[in-house]
This record gives structure tokens, C-alpha cells and sequence, in this order.
């Protein structure tokens, strides 16, 4: 993961090659796998807290990334664990993490919601609606103001656009011209109050018209769609320092987090099974069988060592011992 796969293999007609399908394909397995068996250490106790799960969104962190560089920026909300995964890091300490372990990326003091990790440049989930929208506009200035050509891309969701922060940062952005593509993973509920309920304008990609800024729509289980469009923006913002808004039309199939395992107050049980026919990974590894990208062969061989890696993460979690109560008193101030 983490790394910048290139473009070509037209004649595949999906417009990438069997090596960067794969990867497309092996990282989406590696989140939705990851992710399940989050929940069932929820299950046995092994998890506290809160626990939001991105299974059904696969595509928006692996289509982004895939056209990210190492030294690109990546910012995040509560729902974080796909994000910090195609980041680049290491899925042991990420579920280190969650379990509250000394190994984990935060030494256990973050747990799911505030995954953070400065070596592949992923800073951080946040948990308050919004909060991070004006980080990633800083970081955004900070890029510029260094005269890089690096990006961020900032990840909220569609609960985040009612906030204040949503509409300054975006003004700030085009203002100034930042590097910034905002990226929201519509997945219609919020925490659970549908986007027409929500929102005067429930197309959210048209607030970028508001402010002069490039914005689209994309189907969010589509990861070479997201991919192609992530990769105009980045080109922009590299060349241009010109924001973006992308609304990526997603669904994740669990609830808001493990406290509504299914969302069943909300949305009917027929709508999430319509909506399953829509997978981002079962429709991805049908279109590179049709394409010979890959073989039967090929998909059993990344489903084998995706789940090995999983099963690693999780005894790597439960080895791992926890923090002692003296490091609540470090890591608070940064030292001059």
C-alpha cells in the first residue's frame, strides 16, 4: 500500500495492468478483512469504545491512494481504519492500536478513532465532526508556503458538510490556493439522519461551485472510477495548488459504528441487501476475471495471503502488552 501505482494496460479496456489491478484488489481484500475481524474482537471484548467500521467504502481509500505519493498527505475522521491502512501502515500496530496495546501506532492511547502515523504521512483520525477540515486546510499552507508539491487529502463524511468548518476551510482554500482535495464519502446516514434530512442541497459536489473550486461526483464503489478522479485533482493541485471537491456516492454496510451494528433504525434490510449487489470488491474481482487480468488462481492466492496478514495483525494485537500507567504522564507537551 502507500505506493504511487501508474497508470496503463489499456488493452485490458479497464485502463490499468494486471500488477496495479492486483494491488487494487489485494488492498481493498486487505481493509474488508482487517475490518472484520476488528469486529469480532469487538465481540469478544477485546475492542473498547467506540468502533466504526469502512466495510462497503474500500474503494474510496484504495482508489485515493493508489495515485498518492509516500510524501502525500492523508487526514481523516473517526471512520479511519481503511484510510490509515492504504496509507501505508503497518496493519500489526494498527490493530495494536485498537486493542489499546503498547505496540500500537499511538502506543494505545488513541485506539480506533485516533490512529495517527508521521512515517507514512497520515495524520491522524479525529473524532469531533468537522474538527479536521481546517487541519488539512493549515497543512495545505503550510505545503505551499514551503513551495512543495505535495498534497492532502482530507476524507469526511457527508455529516461533516452542515458544519461551519466544511464552508470556511473550502473558502480559505480557494482563497488562497491550496493543495487541499477535499474528499467526502457520502454514505447518506451520517450517524444515522438521511442526507435529505440533513441538507438543503443533498448534492454535495456543488458547494465546490460555490466557491470557484473543481468538484465532481464519483461513484464511490467504483475503484478505478475513484482513482481516475482523484488523479485529476492531484495533477491540479500539484501543478496549480488548486483545491478540489470530490463527493464519492459510497454505502457502508454495517451501522454507524458497533453500538448500531446495522443501522435497522434508519434504512430497511432490503435497501442493504440492493446495496450489497454493489460491492466494490466482489464487482472489481468480476471485472479482472472477464478482463484476464487475473485467474481464479490469482484471486485465491491474494484472499490466502490477505488473511494470513490478518490473522497476523490479531495475534500480533493480543501478544502485545499494555501500556503501563506511567505513560499517561508522557507524550503530552511536545519539548522545546
Amino acid at each position: 500500500m502507500a505506493k504511487t501505482l501508474t497508470r496503463g494496460g489499456a488493452s485490458s479496456g479497464l485502463g490499468v495492468d494486471a500488477a496495479v489491478a492486483k494491488q487494487l484488489l489485494t488492498d481493498m481484500l486487505l481493509i474488508r478483512r482487517f475490518e472484520e475481524k476488528a469486529a469480532e474482537a469487538y465481540t469478544l471484548g477485546k475492542i473498547g469504545g467506540f468502533l466504526h467500521l469502512y466495510i462497503g467504502e474500500e474503494a474510496v481509500a484504495v482508489g485515493t491512494t493508489s495515485v498518492l505519493r509516500p510524501d502525500d498527505y492523508a487526514i481523516s475522521a473517526y471512520r479511519e481504519h481503511g484510510h490509515c491502512l492504504a496509507k501505508g501502515s503497518d496493519p500489526k500496530r494498527v490493530m495494536a492500536e485498537l486493542y489499546g496495546r503498547r505496540d500500537g501506532l499511538c502506543k494505545g492511547k488513541g485506539g480506533s478513532m485516533h490512529l495517527f502515523d508521521r512515517s507514512t504521512n497520515f495524520l491522524g483520525g479525529h473524532a469531533i465532526v468537522g474538527a479536521h477540515l481546517p487541519i488539512a486546510a493549515g497543512v495545505g499552507f503550510a505545503i505551499k508556503y514551503q513551495g512543495g508539491d505535495q498534497v492532502i487529502v482530507c476524507y469526511f463524511g457527508d455529516g461533516a458538510v452542515p458544519e461551519g468548518e466544511f464552508h470556511e476551510s473550502m473558502n480559505l482554500a480557494a482563497l488562497w490556493k491550496l493543495p487541499v482535495i477535499f474528499l467526502c464519502e457520502n454514505n447518506r446516514y451520517a450517524m444515522g439522519t438521511s442526507v435529505e434530512r440533513a441538507l438543503a442541497q443533498t448534492e454535495i459536489w456543488r458547494f465546490g461551485q460555490t466557491y470557484g473550486v473543481p468538484s465532481e461526483r464519483v461513484d464511490g464503489m467504483d475503484v478505478l472510477a475513484v482513482r481516475e478522479a482523484v488523479a485529476r485533482a492531484v495533477t491540479r493541485a500539484r501543478q496549480h495548488k488548486t483545491p478540489a471537491l470530490l463527493e464519492a456516492d459510497t454505502y457502508r454496510y454495517r451501522g454507524h459504528s458497533m453500538r448500531d451494528p446495522a443501522g435497522a433504525v434508519y434504512r430497511t434490510k432490503e435497501e442493504v441487501e440492493r446495496e450489497k449487489l454493489r460491492d466494490p470488491i466482489v464487482l472489481f474481482r468480476d471485472k479482472l476475471l472477464a478482463a484476464g487480468l487475473l485467474a481464479e488462481a490469482d484471486v485465491r492466492a491474494i484472499e490466502k495471503d490477505v488473511n494470513d496478514r490478518v490473522d497476523e495483525a490479531v495475534a500480533f494485537a493480543d501478544a502485545s502488552p499494555e501500556p503501563p500507567g506511567e505513560w499517561l504522564f508522557t507524550d503530552i507537551y511536545k519539548e522545546a
